[in-house]
């Protein structure tokens, strides 16, 4: 199915006035920011302003987390600052709004990365944390998209982007990924299906999985990516 036809059978739920914010969540490694990024081309195909937001902005700095034990949990619900994300999407479908950004090279916040964003047409945000309870009343969003993927075809996908992160660190000493320069590339896989099983599976299953029942659309992704379905809850 064609993003074409997404979008359309999105256009209900789109209000009358003011911005229309479309979530789009799913697990780690689902592709969310490339999905995120066509659906926002497609968008602006047909005129107006379209702006992308993440919710990794909102997560608690590295130091916050450390602080409370749950550096190793990233990703979870009570590692994000919700009432921050909370406001920031109340105060866009009026005004501007800050929204920070987050650096997965260096993995934490990246204050120089924090962008304003003044009423757009359209906001695609995209994350983990969308529809969430404790993100608060389903009308922050106007839609929400959930990325269904093969839990093989997740992890094959999460542990590709790892060695590619860990690769670009060759050169890059202040990457987060530079301290797994001394190991090897099997050690290295090793400790990404690692990272992804007790981590990144966990918070899927526990968590993020639970947002597919609450989505208007579930895109089920095949192996290359590409959107093998489209069905509502």
């Amino acid at each position: 199915m064609s993003l074409s036809r997404i979008i359309d059978l999105l256009a209900p739920l789109r209000p009358a006035s003011g911005p229309f914010i479309v979530g789009v969540t799913g697990s780690v490694a689902a592709g969310k920011s490339t999905f995120a990024q066509a659906l926002a081309d497609q968008l602006a195909a047909g005129g107006g302003r379209i702006e992308l937001a993440c919710t990794d902005g909102f997560l608690h700095p590295n130091a916050v987390l450390e602080a409370r034990g749950a550096l190793g949990r990233k990703g979870a619900p009570d590692t994000y600052d919700h009432a921050a994300l909370r406001a920031a999407l109340t105060a866009v479908r009026s005004g501007p709004a800050q929204f920070p950004a987050y650096s997965h090279v260096v993995y934490d916040i990246d204050p120089a990365l924090t962008r304003t964003i003044a009423a757009p047409d359209a906001l695609i945000i995209e994350g983990l944390t969308l529809r969430h309870p404790d993100t608060g009343p389903a009308g922050l969003l106007d839609a929400l998209i959930y990325l269904d993927a093969d839990e093989a075809d997740l992890e094959r996908w999460y542990v590709a982007r790892f060695l590619e992160l860990w690769e670009a660190a060759e050169h890059d000493p202040a990457s987060f990924y530079a301290r797994f320069r001394h190991m090897t590339r099997e050690q290295t896989d090793g400790l990404a299906r690692m990272v992804w099983r007790d981590v990144n599976l966990k918070n899927l299953h526990d968590h993020i999985i639970h947002a597919r029942a609450r989505a208007d659309l579930v895109v089920a992704k095949a192996g290359d990516h590409s959107i093998a379905s489209v069905s509502r809850p």
